[in-house]
């Protein structure tokens, strides 16, 4: 059976294929980017409640070391996921190459290498759980009550680590193919079979953290199988699958690893760089750290926002290099990041306005609040300067040129752990704030320009 191109000319000849794919492939305008976006935005917006929901399903119990057992379970796991989140900006980027060249076998071998790297890695995982689980509870250092309790919900979500990477490698290619709604849908259904099944384990079966463990690797194993229909469908739907030769090429296992390799650098980086934040105010006061806390709770929220301009960014520009079309890129380069700057803005006004709101929400301690206040103002600027880092973040990812990335990430957190010694020890908060605000400036500019040498060398 021959490769069925619904997306370009079935008659197009090799040497015209990138010119038919760029004028098959929908029109970037501002409604379909502002379409593309909103799934993603719902889905980032929707993770965070997982932990409200396990929390109050196991509040319900009397006991309180149970509360205390699921949140450092799911700490671990969310540390530990964290580090392999390349493999969903590792894929969408590859995908959408091969989606814009308009390569179907290669576009069906990608999935295939995703899906491998994501297994392979879950079952090192698995063999690992023990080192794991004995360096965590360590670190750590929780009561008796809550580490018992804790490691029995680390011993049972740990057998769901494959399918939890899967899901990572499968979000990722329904975003390198532009297909964010049925990405959305996938994320959903994992959230909402987390909630129903919690529920279920905990408060009708009676079985406490195990239920809250169970009710997650059920709904992550179920979820990377929803995953796998949804993906299935479309390489069904569009031609056959590639050889096993091709699978397994070499030069290309090469390059997906390098791409991830680099990508979970930068993670790590800035992990570390918001690790270090928590570390420096924490050493300034108790009341310091809290406040910081807090208001850096306003800037993960506004950051899942605008993620989602990033990720459509990823997605079209993957598709405008593999297409060979350098007008098509310079499209989704400006629309997607006018709506970025624009989200990032109205985000940084709403952190001024409703902060106040917010710091009462969250904390109690009059001292906590105050201190809080008199840094709102640091903290309202960090959704319009972590807007300009994370787009072009995302304008990297889909040109897989992580290489500049990692390179120009490891440059600003030197400068931004620089600012952040020199400063602090004199302005206090102040100075650790404004390293801060310093390291997404550092990464806007350092990532700007090599902008042009991203588009020098993907189009020569």
């Amino acid at each position: 059976m021959s490769f069925k191109y619904t997306w370009f000319e079935r008659n197009a000849v090799d040497n015209h294929m990138a010119t038919n794919a760029n004028a098959q492939m929908m029109p970037i305008t501002h409604k379909s980017v502002i379409t593309m976006a909103v799934p993603i935005m719902l889905s980032n917006v929707s993770q965070p409640l997982l932990g409200v929901v396990d929390t109050a399903v196991i509040g319900q119990l009397p006991q309180a070391h149970y509360i205390g057992a699921v949140a450092i379970g799911a700490l671990i796991f969310s540390l530990v996921y964290w580090g392999f989140g390349f493999l969903r900006m590792g894929t969408s980027g590859i995908a959408a190459q091969a989606y814009g060249a308009g390569d179907g076998k290669e576009l069906a071998a990608v999935l295939y290498r995703a899906l491998l790297l994501a297994a392979g890695i879950g079952v090192i995982l698995l063999v690992l759980a023990p080192l794991i689980s004995r360096l965590s509870f360590w670190l750590v250092a929780a009561s008796p009550e809550i580490e018992r309790e804790a490691r029995i919900y680390f011993g049972i979500r740990i057998w769901s680590a494959p399918f939890s990477l899967t899901n990572y490698a499968i979000m990722g290619w329904l975003i390198g193919i532009g297909q964010m709604r049925w990405a959305f849908a996938v994320q959903i259904y994992l959230n909402v079979a987390n909630m129903a099944l919690d529920a279920l384990f905990v408060l009708y079966l009676g079985m406490a953290t195990a239920g809250i463990g169970y009710g997650t690797l059920i709904a992550e194993v179920s979820s990377a199988f929803v995953g796998f229909a949804v993906v299935w469908m479309f390489v069904r739907r569009d031609g056959e699958p590639p050889s096993r030769a091709r699978v397994l090429d070499r030069a290309r296992i090469k390059r997906m690893v390098l791409v991830n390799s680099d990508i979970m650098v930068r993670t790590f980086c800035l992990t570390f760089g918001f690790a270090w934040f928590a570390a420096q105010g924490a050493k300034i006061s108790d009341v310091a750290v809290s406040a910081n806390a807090i208001l850096m709770q306003l800037f993960f929220m506004g950051s899942n926002m605008i993620d989602g301009f990033a990720t459509v960014s990823e997605a079209l520009v993957g598709q405008s290099v593999g297409a060979r079309s350098r007008q098509r890129y310079m499209t989704a380069v400006r629309i997607s990041s006018q709506w970025a700057m624009v989200s990032g803005a109205l985000l940084s006004l709403g952190v001024l306005l409703a902060g106040p709101w917010a710091i009462d929400l969250m904390s109690a301690n009059p001292d906590i609040r105050s201190y809080a206040r008199s840094f709102l103002w640091w903290a309202a600027l960090t959704p319009i300067l972590g807007a300009a880092c994370f787009q072009l973040d995302g304008i990297f990812i889909g040109a897989t040129r992580t290489r500049d990335m990692r390179n120009m990430m490891i440059i600003s957190l030197i400068v931004y752990l620089a600012a952040g010694y020199g400063l602090t020890p004199v302005f206090g908060n102040h100075g650790l704030w404004f390293a801060m605000c310093l390291f997404f400036i550092v990464r806007g500019v350092t990532l700007f320009v090599r902008m042009p040498a991203l588009a020098r060398d993907v189009f020569a």
